[in-house]
């Protein structure tokens, strides 16, 4: 007898909850739906659907995955992300709610219809950019990543949003090879994470994660040592910058940002009430040195 959809998200969940994974109910939803191609709303409305055998087979095989701490996002190769579906492989960090931080941010100030130049430093499944862009149809932006896979994740992903017309994708080390005061807004996800700490991270992410995206150095600031003054150099006067950070990172970042020039430097904090972005801006030409 074949499982119906609230059997098998039932079942789902018990699986999860038992293999102690946090969130298992959002989870086993998740898995549910895409396996039996179904709805939320079809599992409250019409819960004694039946699941064809091809369908159970595939539920199979997602909770068993999720089991072994597969993310959800590469079991399903998509992730939601502020208003936007991205495509996910391992090559690419999953998007998480507290880079929107970044995002919400950066509208906050930006212009709906100023023909602004975007930089996405490591710009991985292209989240942040496409995320702005998306919300601002005047803006173009170009992002920058050293890994080739996950730059095409990010073609993927703007293709895919009908944003490839207003969007470029380079591969390179940062900022260079780029000019200087080029862009309006620059924005980046670094890896901050300390080395000695990647081994104790879920298997989630040290597993699973591309660890150089994770990986930050001995005290996870190495690349804001590197960052804070080559955005300011490809920043317009006037420029803006968001740049996420660790939670323990605020001081440490905003000094660096500081001492690169910076002026107006604070720190956002995201839903969880954590220290997550630092953004400034570079000085104006009327006050420029």
């Amino acid at each position: 007898m074949s499982l119906n959809l609230v059997q098998a998200w039932k079942g789902a969940r018990a699986r999860l909850e038992a293999a102690g994974l946090a969130g298992p109910v959002i989870d086993a939803r998740l898995l549910v739906e895409a396996a039996a191609d179904a709805t939320r709303t079809d599992i409250v409305t019409d819960p004694h659907r039946p699941l064809t055998a091809d369908q159970e087979a595939t539920l199979e095989d997602y909770v068993a995955r999720r089991e072994r701490r597969e993310p959800v996002s590469h079991i399903l190769g998509r992730k939601g992300f502020w208003k936007i579906m991205l495509k996910v492989t391992p090559d690419v960090l999953t998007p998480r709610p507290d880079t929107e931080t970044v995002v919400e941010y950066v509208l906050r100030d930006f212009p709906e219809r100023a023909a602004w130049r975007v930089l996405d430093l490591g710009v991985g499944s292209g989240a942040i950019l496409l995320a702005i862009l998306a919300e601002r149809p005047a803006a173009r932006g170009l992002g920058v990543d050293v890994s080739e896979e996950a730059l095409a994740v990010a073609r993927d992903n703007a293709a895919g949003l009908g944003l490839g017309g207003r969007t470029a994708l380079l591969r390179g080390d940062w900022t260079a090879g780029l000019d200087g005061e080029s862009f309006d807004l620059v924005v980046a996800n670094p890896p901050y994470i300390a080395s000695a700490v990647i081994e104790t991270l879920e298997p989630e992410v040290k597993d699973h994660e591309p660890r150089l995206a994770l990986e930050g150095g001995a005290d996870g600031l190495d690349h804001y040592r590197v960052l804070a003054p080559e955005i300011l150099r490809v920043l317009k006067p006037g420029g803006r910058f968001a740049v996420e950070i660790g939670y323990d990172q605020k001081a440490a970042v905003e000094a660096l940002f500081r001492e690169a020039g910076a002026i107006g430097v604070s720190t956002i904090r995201d839903l969880g009430d954590r220290d997550r972005v630092v953004a400034g801006a570079k000085k104006p030409l009327e006050t420029a040195d």
